[in-house]
């Protein structure tokens, strides 16, 4: 058993190893294949089939709000992927996956049709979760895996102090305001900081780069034989087990409301 832990974690290593050295290879190719800018944050008016998420943030944090209702059976982002340890700790960083790595959760979008729906207009989604992070909590600097991805940020929950609860790309300060997008490069180096006594909440989604057809064909090639990797396999395994935790959670509550609507009828 031991011995294969070792074989396992040892082709890992190199896995890892041969993907930095590719993806250092690609990223040129890619930005130069793009159709949009290749600057850290992007135009939001630059990608029309995103305009309906401010149209109706509204209604999304209404969805949101019912979620975080449940919120301690919402997985920390280190449970579901142990690639994210360096950057996740302490179950401060909390992630409600609509879509994952690959795969819709069918059972959590049921909690947020709404949301579900628009993201079901978004042209070549690859992943889509309420972020939620808690006060004071600090996402270190790391970078994205591919140029041909974009990534998304809609605020739903922002601290008063937006001023101390940022996301830093490059050497852009980015503040979040709820009910407003902002689409970014991950591939820069970026970090997150809540320096405030208040949670915060973003739906985050990515999305492929808009590219020219050479650009979109080797990325699709990359994004295929990153899903055989570990990086994307193991969360894809843990996600139903989460999924099912919180579904669990949900029906113990309505079972309590149940049983109380019964005892006051039975009072009366």
């Amino acid at each position: 058993m031991q011995l294969a832990d070792n074989f396992r974690a040892t082709r890992r290593k190199k896995v890892k190893k041969f993907g930095k050295r590719l993806i250092r290879r690609l990223r040129g190719f890619l930005a130069s294949q793009s159709l949009v800018s290749n600057d850290p944050v992007l135009d939001s008016a630059d990608f029309p089939f995103l305009k309906p998420f401010e149209e109706h943030w509204q209604e999304i944090h209404g969805e949101l709000m019912k979620i975080l209702e449940y919120k301690e059976s919402v997985p920390a982002f280190e449970e579901v992927s142990s690639d994210q340890k360096r950057i996740a700790k302490g179950q401060q960083w909390r992630t409600f996956i609509l879509y994952g790595f690959g795969a819709k959760l069918q059972k959590n979008c049921a909690h947020a049709p709404l949301t579900t729906k628009l993201l079901e207009q978004v042209p070549t989604l690859q992943t889509a979760w309420f972020s939620i992070l808690e006060p004071g909590y600090h996402i270190t600097a790391h970078k994205g895996v591919t140029k041909g991805i974009l990534r998304a940020h809609l605020g739903l929950v922002v601290p008063d102090d937006r001023e101390n609860c940022y996301m830093r790309v490059e050497d852009q300060k980015c503040p979040w305001e709820q009910g407003k997008l902002i689409v970014f490069d991950d591939t820069y180096d970026h970090e997150v900081r809540n320096d405030t006594p208040q949670q915060r909440v973003v739906l985050l989604f990515d999305f492929v780069r808009p590219m020219r057809f050479w650009g979109r064909v080797l990325n699709w090639i990359f994004i295929q034989g990153l899903k055989m990797t570990a990086y994307y396999q193991e969360p894809k395994a843990k996600m139903k087990g989460f999924e099912e935790q919180f579904e669990a959670a949900t029906r113990r509550a309505d079972r309590i409301l149940e049983g109380m609507g019964d005892e006051a009828t039975a009072q009366r």
